[in-house]
C-alpha cells in the first residue's frame, strides 16, 4: 500500500511525463506542472527538490515504460536473430507508441539536455548506452548460436543500428510522417538479412 506522500509523488510523475517528453525540459515550466497536476508549487516541491528531480523521474519512468513494452515484444522471438528483427518490428510502429508519451524521450530530452552538463543528460547517455549494449548482446549470442556471420561486429552494428532509428524517429517526428521511420526499419531488415544472417 503506498503511503499519501508516495500516490503524490507517482502523480506528479505520472502528469509531468507527458508534458517534458512533449516540451523538453527547458521549455516546461513549473507552471505547466502546476496546472497538469492541480497541485500549487509548495506541493511540488515538498516532493522534488527541484524541476530537473521532476524532470528525471518522468524520463525514467517514460523510459521504462518503453523498455517493457519492448521487451515484451521480443518475447515473441524464439531466437536471438528474431529478437534482432523485433527490435526494428517494434520501432516501425513507434510512432503511434510514442504519440500517447508526447513523442521520444530519448530524442526529445536528449536533444534539449545535451545544451546542459546536467544529472537529465547522463540519464540520457546512460539509457542510450545500456540499449546499444543490449543490442550487442542480442548479436553476441546470434553470432554464438550460429545465425550471425563470425565476422561481424556487434559494437559497430548496434550503433549504427540505434542511430539509424534515432535519426528516423527524428525525421518521422518533424515531419509528420511515419514512413521516415518504417523505411529506416525495412532498410536495417536488409541489412540484418543480408550482412549479417548466416
Amino acid at each position: 500500500m503506498l503511503k499519501k506522500s508516495d500516490k503524490t509523488t507517482k502523480f506528479i510523475i505520472e502528469k509531468a511525463a507527458p508534458i517534458f517528453s512533449k516540451k523538453g525540459y527547458t521549455a516546461t515550466s513549473m507552471a505547466d506542472i502546476t496546472q497538469a497536476t492541480g497541485l500549487t508549487k509548495g506541493a511540488i516541491y515538498g516532493n522534488f527538490v527541484n524541476k530537473e528531480a521532476i524532470a528525471i523521474a518522468a524520463f525514467q519512468k517514460n523510459v521504462n515504460d518503453l523498455l517493457v513494452r519492448i521487451t515484451k515484444h521480443q518475447e515473441k522471438g524464439k531466437t536471438f536473430l528474431d529478437k534482432l528483427y523485433l527490435i526494428t518490428d517494434f520501432y516501425r510502429q513507434y510512432e503511434d507508441y510514442s504519440r500517447s508519451l508526447g513523442g521520444c524521450p530519448i530524442l526529445n530530452i536528449g536533444v534539449d539536455s545535451s545544451h546542459q552538463d546536467t544529472e537529465l543528460l547522463s540519464q540520457v547517455q546512460f539509457v542510450i548506452n545500456k540499449t546499444q549494449q543490449n543490442i550487442v548482446r542480442l548479436i553476441e549470442k546470434a553470432i554464438e548460436d550460429g545465425t550471425v556471420k563470425q565476422e561481424t561486429d556487434p559494437q559497430q552494428f548496434a550503433k549504427m543500428m540505434y542511430t539509424r532509428i534515432q535519426g528516423a524517429i527524428f525525421m518521422s517526428q518533424t515531419m509528420g510522417d511515419k514512413s521516415y521511420l518504417i523505411e529506416a526499419t525495412n532498410e536495417l531488415d536488409e541489412v540484418i538479412t543480408n550482412k549479417l544472417k548466416n
